[in-house]
């Protein structure tokens, strides 16, 4: 994974939160250092102030910037910079190695400590344990050493649905949520672990995560609405009911997409609020 800075010690703001178009051509020429030749403002580092701790599973890295998805599936876009402290519980990173940026890899689970300034959080530490990171980068790296026997489960981390067809499908299991929510039910937890569990007594079985929707609301609402239902169970999932993040196919968000039934009827719609976990073994390991 690629970390890059343009600028020592600043932290650039996304162009949504720069200033006005009206006025972009002329902070373009501007000799005002806080304000850099792309129209985007830079916050003030020295009035920044602790912010709130966020906990979850990083789940995208672009350029100084990550997204931390919760457990509740709520993202945080969160800046790191050269300011931000980085540690390792222990074991890999023990003794005088120190982990660097590129260790916050997608799938880590974190503990980030911020400051803000306005709208714009700053990582001020970044802790997380060895295990999860050494787990974590077998996954992005496709270690083949440690991992022979998953090679199907890596290489479907780098696809998509359209890797279905190589998977026999063992068993599916739904979970509901009511209109415009993605908070799990108590309900819908407990047959989340009964899933992991029955999925872990079938040999060489893998988890594949899609989030739906009813029919109510936008296009892009309902998309983005089935990737929080997504997310919030997987990590469920992993960070309670112990299924192994190797063990998980990349997930995705279906939006309203494939109903279950009409989405004509209140009982219709509420079928189709759903997040489908499914059970999948490889076809060239069924049976093995």
């Amino acid at each position: 994974m690629r970390f890059m800075s343009n600028r020592p010690g600043a932290l650039i703001l996304l162009a949504a939160l720069a200033i006005p178009t009206s006025v972009s051509l002329s902070a373009q020429q501007s000799s005002n250092p806080s304000i850099v030749v792309t129209g985007e403002l830079q916050p003030d580092m020295t009035a920044m102030t602790p912010g709130p701790e966020v906990k979850g599973v990083i789940t995208a890295r672009h350029g100084d910037k990550m997204k931390v998805t919760a457990a509740d599936g709520t993202s945080t876009v969160i800046f790191v910079n050269e300011t931000t402290k980085i540690k390792g519980g222990g074991g890999l990173f023990g003794g005088k190695v120190k982990p660097g940026p590129s260790a916050l890899v997608n799938g880590l689970p974190v503990t980030v400590k911020t400051n803000h300034a306005g709208p714009v959080l700053l990582a001020s530490q970044v802790t997380f344990k060895s295990g999860d990171l050494k787990t974590a980068m077998m996954i992005r790296n496709g270690t083949a050493q440690q991992f022979s026997e998953q090679t199907a489960a890596t290489e479907a981390l780098r696809g998509r649905m359209g890797d279905i067809d190589k998977y026999n499908i063992k068993g599916t299991t739904n979970v509901y949520f009511d209109s415009g929510k993605w908070v799990l039910s108590s309900q819908a937890k407990n047959d989340l672990c009964a899933a992991a569990t029955e999925a872990d007594g079938t040999g060489n079985a893998y988890i594949l995560v899609v989030g739906y929707t009813d029919s109510v609301g936008s296009e892009e609402y309902n998309q983005v609405l089935s990737e929080k239902r997504a997310a919030g169970v997987i990590n469920y999932l992993q960070q309670v009911c112990g299924w192994k993040p190797y063990r998980m196919l990349t997930p995705t968000g279906m939006a309203e997409a494939d109903p279950l039934a009409s989405n004509e009827t209140e009982e219709g719609k509420a079928q189709n609020r759903r997040v489908s976990v499914n059970v999948l073994v490889s076809k060239a390991l069924d049976g093995m």
